[in-house]
């Protein structure tokens, strides 16, 4: 990792817990009687793709958990509070192991995300570190549904790129996901899939030689 001067960080399972189980299983509460294909890590229906870049609206994206479950009734606090089930949080210290890479390396935050579990982790931050957001953490944090594009679409790895005039040689990509790390190599970046829980962030760094 000599020649590594530019980190790109994922953000759910990664730096912040999340459980995909909880979700299905809060969805199948919900009446989605297939909620593990519906919504799974390595692919789901297109309804959270329109709604991690902004396709679609929060009251859009109700309608269609509404329709997929079968049920009209269903109140926006019980479909936000499925939704937003698979978010646990950041483990201790995580933060401060941001920060001692960023003193060495430029560093990015790029998470498929969505304004309902935006607003979420925002409360969150606040509540229980005192953060407005993430942006001290790096030099400049993007989510999906901002740049109306999501991984692993290699076009949001080459706007990042161009934007803060990376060489893709010396940039490395982590995050838990094998089809967006197939979406990063297409870029040229380097890459590294995360394997191990959030808490063992630094760990993993260490390990390759990046702390």
């Amino acid at each position: 990792m000599q020649k590594i001067k530019n980190i790109i960080f994922d953000y759910g399972n990664v730096i912040f817990e999340i459980d995909f189980k909880r979700t299905q299983d809060a969805l199948l509460q919900l009446g989605i009687t297939n909620s593990t294909e519906f919504f799974a890590h390595k692919s789901h229906h297109n309804l959270f793709n329109d709604f991690e870049t902004a396709a679609i609206t929060p009251a859009q994206f109700r309608v269609g958990i509404r329709e997929a479950a079968g049920n009209n009734n269903l109140t926006d606090e019980e479909i936000d509070v499925a939704w937003n089930s698979l978010l646990i949080g950041v483990p201790p210290g995580i933060h401060d192991v941001l920060l001692k890479v960023k003193e060495k390396y430029r560093t990015f935050l790029l998470s498929n995300n969505n304004e309902t579990h935006y607003n979420y982790i925002v409360d969150y931050l606040k509540r229980e570190f005192n953060m407005p957001d993430n942006s001290g953490l790096f030099e400049k944090a993007y989510y999906s549904q901002h740049m109306f594009l999501r991984k692993p679409n290699v076009e949001i790895f080459e706007q990042v790129i161009r934007e803060n005039n990376l060489n893709p040689a010396e940039t490395l990509f982590i995050d838990d996901s094998p089809q967006h790390i197939e979406g990063a190599k297409l870029a040229g970046l380097n890459t590294l899939l995360m394997t191990k829980h959030p808490k063992e962030l630094e760990q993993v760094l260490i390990e390759h030689q990046i702390l």
